[in-house]
């Protein structure tokens, strides 16, 4: 066992004391290592002490114990010196062909057993082969330090003496820190795979190394098991010690990582007695959390459980998770006793993953043998063996590289000299740095797998199996490794994977849980033994459809009330609870109070209609909301009186501004697409902008009486209709509203408005509305009206008190059902919700949540919705206050597609008449025609697109003035002949019209203009 228990320790040291009397030397010899604690208990402490706080001035304070040391040990040599000698040492002496190694360990306890078996086998091994150390022999020295630090200290001394190249052990890590002082010294490599404390680290003990995987990872699993399960809070329990509580820290800092925490630490002695246990279980039994973790040795361990199932505590509805020393006692013990098998029922422990192999599977099929059935392999069996093949393989490397087993004085040791002790024959070993180098330096597959170290000195791979204490045994329910967490999966096939440790990923098999059950726990029950909670409810003296008290009796109800009951209703487990009214019942209380009053325990928790802001989330949990919320503003609205000019009021003005122009600009688009080819659009300048103006507004009414014969033309007439029956429709159908629909409307138009025009504002009492205004909108104080009830509502609003009131919705809902002559304007303008308030990290609160959602689900929290507040009495009469009035933004898009439109026609039309152009009057070469004047150009060039287009006869030269005809309409009967010929004295072209009023055979016939002198 682990550990020596209270009540059989004392009966041993007194018989250990009543045999040093009567002269039984085997007794004295015993007294030796069990009573030393009589004599040297402050120097444990001192040593112990400066040893771990002051590690920089190790060699000095190492010097004064050595002091102390020798002091103490003349005052006791005459009686205990021959008997240790005798009895304590397995001593090897040392030969030249003798690689000699030590171990400590406490071989009375499961893991003592079991390393000295193992390392025995491995020793047989490693001789086995001759060759194997170049003709040396491995020896190894067993040393007993039977529970006691300081005889794990003398065996290292001894060690020390002894020109030993390497230790393994010790099995504490409170003895492991001084001798790992030691081993610093005197350059001899300490290895250990059961003081396994996270906080050795190898910057402050470069000799010390652990062989198998520290307790940060078992503490992790453990945390990713609490997690799992949906677990938040757990108890510890704990032996303090430095292992043990360095341990409980770690695993305290992983929780909170994943919004976990430890809500009590039961911290026991390292020896502890039936009573010291029992008081603490009775204190973890009156927490709130029911999920237990375990970190103890395996005696105290199965100690703490029997008393637990005395107390009633391994039965349903508690959680237990114990550390790796429970499992040493499943696989080395088993069949467990019967009274410990019903202790442990139900119980989740974690072993040291060890992969299946050949050498394993030979290993374990000889141990019956190697220990005669003394005690069942374990996996700290398996760590034994490989920590012996470790330091053999370091050492062959070590002798392959030309090393030299070598010892040499201390210097500062060799003037301490004389005395009992002496402490100059501790040696340094000279090899000790690369030997350590070595080791950890190690690629191996031993019977544990692969074995190598990271940078950080932790081995690789690290995992656990994760086992359910059940009937006589236990059933593996999964794995936790580094690599992937939490898996059915053995690790070695996860290795072959990418690593994955999303929460869907994590699994484990079915558990059966204390009480023989395999309906999970809910790892927590109500505080003080189930006691009623303690629900503060607001006292409100306005809109009492939310929470209101019944005057005359105890009686609380509302909408609040009944979905909470309800919610409660659905819970798996009973709540007892009691309501308590907060606030004197003449004005409304302050929710803020009422919240800091749950984060102060005053109250278990709150219900009612409390909004969830962001102050509020700082100081407790709340449920999901059971409804939504948000600010609006209420303001009081006159009724649209029906003018003569109700016709204007669908459109704003820059609406009737833009659309307007816009059918001015269609007519003068058509107009210049239409007007050389169409006979509607021609005609002197007066009839064709009447022509443009009718064309224009026409379209309206789609009543337009001028066809148009370009494809230009006709393409930008079909997309301005489309618009014109989308503007025609929406006038249409706003002005109908306007004139059949009552509106209401008000001089607040939203929060922005309500800010800026400095009147003063309405506020319920108690509500955050008052903090979010002030605070969040920099509203002055001065204009926060505070109002406490609907009616005070109605008479402010009325009454021009304040112009308008910023509540939440569910009251302003309330308030509407009622009061017609009021409404909402703007839109809401924060988003939020209600819902009940509990201490931070209950567990209740999450209950709460899933029931609330049940009851959305399910149809039930609408029906109480129904019930309270779906009383409108106004009905039709209050309707939006938002204008209808149309904007131009809900059309820009319809003018956008039209103005492009115009654009692109216009833009191909001027491109077609510049090619016509240049095609019937090209450029001449004549230099004096390029010196005549460009604007004359220009001018012909309007004259050409004003010109109706029948018939054209290009002409191919003008060098000898040859022009082009036109044909006139016919019912004029005259022709435009252009005639072009150079000016002399200005070098410029003129353009000479003649207009020949004659018959179109002229032309016909062949009429020529040069003939014209």
């Amino acid at each position: 066992m682990e550990e020596k228990q209270g009540k059989e320790g004392e009966k041993r040291k007194m018989a250990h004391f009543a045999g040093v009397k009567k002269g039984n030397p085997k007794n004295k010899k015993k007294l030796c290592s069990d009573q030393h604690s009589f004599l040297l208990p402050p120097f444990l402490l001192a040593c112990h002490l400066k040893f771990s706080s002051e590690v920089s001035r190790g060699f000095s304070l190492l010097l004064c114990a050595f002091h102390i040391l020798d002091i103490m040990w003349n005052l006791v040599w005459l009686v205990h010196l021959p008997l240790l000698f005798l009895g304590v040492f397995s001593k090897t002496i040392s030969k030249p062909d003798t690689v000699n190694i030590g171990a400590i360990f406490t071989f009375s306890t499961i893991n003592g057993q079991v390393a000295k078996i193992a390392m025995e086998a491995a020793v047989r091994d490693v001789n086995s082969n001759p060759t194997f150390l170049g003709g040396k022999k491995l020896a190894i020295s067993m040393h007993d330090s039977n529970y006691s630090g300081f005889l794990g200290i003398i065996g290292a001394l001894k060690y020390m003496e002894l020109d030993t190249v390497a230790i393994i052990g010790p099995q504490s890590a409170v003895m492991a820190r001084v001798v790992s002082l030691l081993a610093n010294e005197l350059h001899v490599p300490l290895l250990s795979f059961t003081a396994l404390d996270p906080a050795l680290s190898p910057l402050q003990y470069p000799y010390f190394i652990q062989t198998a995987p520290n307790d940060q990872f078992q503490m992790t699993a453990i945390a990713e098991m609490v997690s799992y399960f949906g677990y938040r809070e757990v108890t510890v329990v704990f032996l303090d010690d430095d292992q043990f509580r360095n341990s409980i820290s770690v695993l305290g800092d992983i929780l909170a990582e994943k919004r976990c925490k430890i809500l009590y630490k039961a911290a026991l002695p390292p020896d502890p007695t039936q009573d010291v246990i029992k008081n603490e279980l009775i204190k973890v039994r009156s927490m709130e959390s029911r999920v237990i973790v375990l970190h103890a040795y395996a005696t105290s361990g199965l100690l703490i459980f029997d008393l637990a199932k005395s107390l009633g505590m391994m039965d349903s509805g508690y959680v237990w998770i114990a550390s790796t020393a429970l499992s040493t006692v499943l696989d080395s013990k088993s069949p467990l006793p019967p009274n410990t098998a019903k202790s442990i029922q139900g119980v989740l422990t974690l072993r040291p993953h060890t992969p299946d192999s050949e050498r394993k599977r030979a290993f374990s099929s000889q141990w019956n043998q190697l220990s005669n059935g003394s005690v069942g392999l374990n996996p700290y069996a398996l760590y034994a063996y490989d920590t012996v093949w470790m330091i053999a393989n370091a050492v062959k490397v070590f002798l392959d590289h030309g090393g030299n087993i070598s010892f040499s004085n201390n210097s500062n040791l060799s003037r301490l000299g004389g005395g009992t002790l002496n402490l100059a024959a501790l040696s340094v070993f000279d090899g000790g740095k690369q030997l350590l180098s070595n080791i950890l330096q190690t690629n191996m597959t031993g019977l544990t797998g692969p074995m190598s170290f990271n940078p950080d000195r932790s081995l690789i791979n690290p995992s656990y199996d994760i086992l359910n204490v059940n009937g006589a045994g236990f059933q593996q329910i999964g794995y936790w490794s580094n690599y992937s967490g939490l898996s059915v999966e053995s690790p070695e096939v996860l290795y072959s994977k990418l690593p994955n440790r999303s929460s869907s990923n994590q699994q484990l098999q079915s558990v059966v849980w204390p009480g023989n059950t395999t309906i999970q726990p809910r790892g927590w029950v109500f505080r003080n033994n189930g006691r009623q909670l303690r629900i503060g409810v607001p006292n409100r003296v306005g809109f009492k459809y939310f929470v209101s008290h019944v005057e005359g009796t105890n009686k609380i109800q509302g909408y609040s009330i009944d979905v909470f009951v309800a919610a409660i209703k659905l819970l798996p487990y009973p709540v007892p609870y009691k309501f308590i009214l907060f606030g004197d019942g003449h004005k409304n209380p302050s929710y803020a109070e009422l919240v800091d009053k749950v984060a102060s325990n005053v109250f278990d928790a709150a219900v009612g209609d409390i909004a969830i802001v962001t102050n509020r989330t700082k100081n407790v949990d709340f449920t999901q909301p059971y409804i939504e919320s948000g600010l609006f503003i209420l303001a009081p609205l006159r009724k649209l009186n029906s003018s003569a000019w109700a016709f204007l009021r669908p459109f704003t003005p820059l609406m009737w501004g833009v659309t307007a122009a816009f059918f001015l600009i269609v007519g003068a688009v058509v107009w210049i697409l239409e007007h050389r080819i169409n006979d509607d659009f021609r005609g002197p300048p007066r009839k064709q902008l009447t022509t443009i103006l009718w064309f224009s507004f026409s379209t309206m009414f789609f009543a337009h009486r001028e066809n148009t014969m370009s494809t230009l033309g006709r393409m930008v007439l079909i997309i301005w209709l489309f618009v014109v029956l989308i503007i025609n429709s929406s006038y249409t159908a706003s002005l109908t509203s306007i004139l059949t629909v009552q509106q209401l409307t008000s001089n607040i138009k939203g929060i922005d408005s309500l800010i800026a025009s400095n009147d003063p504002i309405g506020f319920q009492v108690g509500s955050f509305a008052e903090n979010y205004l002030s605070e969040e909108l920099a509203v002055s104080k001065s204009r926060l009206v505070a109002l406490g009830s609907p009616e005070e509502y109605a008479m402010a609003l009325e009454n021009g008190t304040v112009a308008a009131v910023v509540d939440e919705r569910p009251y302003i809902e309330v308030f509407l059902s009622t009061y017609c002559k009021f409404s909402i304007v703007g839109q809401e303008f924060t988003k939020s919700g209600w819902g009940f308030a509990f201490p931070r990290d209950s567990p209740l609160a999450i209950d709460i949540s899933t029931a609330i959602l049940n009851l959305s689900e399910n149809g039930d929290l609408q029906k109480i919705h129904d019930k309270w507040l779906n009383n409108d009495v106004c009905g039709s009469k209050r309707s939006q206050s938002d204008s209808n009035k149309l904007q131009l933004n809900s059309f820009w898009g319809l003018f956008l597609i039209c103005g492009v439109t115009f654009f692109l026609a216009l833009l191909v039309y001027f491109c077609m008449m510049l090619r016509k152009f240049g095609r019937y009057f090209p450029e001449s070469d004549d230099s004096s025609i390029h010196s005549s004047s460009r604007s004359a150009r220009v001018q012909t060039f309007f004259s050409f697109v004003d010109e109706k287009e029948e018939s054209r006869l290009p002409r191919s030269s003008l060098g000898n003035k040859s022009v082009v005809g036109q044909r006139r309409p016919a019912s004029r009967q005259n022709y435009d002949v252009l005639r072009i010929f150079p000016n002399l004295a200005g070098g410029m072209e003129m353009a000479i019209r003649v207009q020949i009023k004659a018959v179109p055979a002229l032309i016909e016939g062949g009429f020529r203009p040069n003939s014209i002198a």
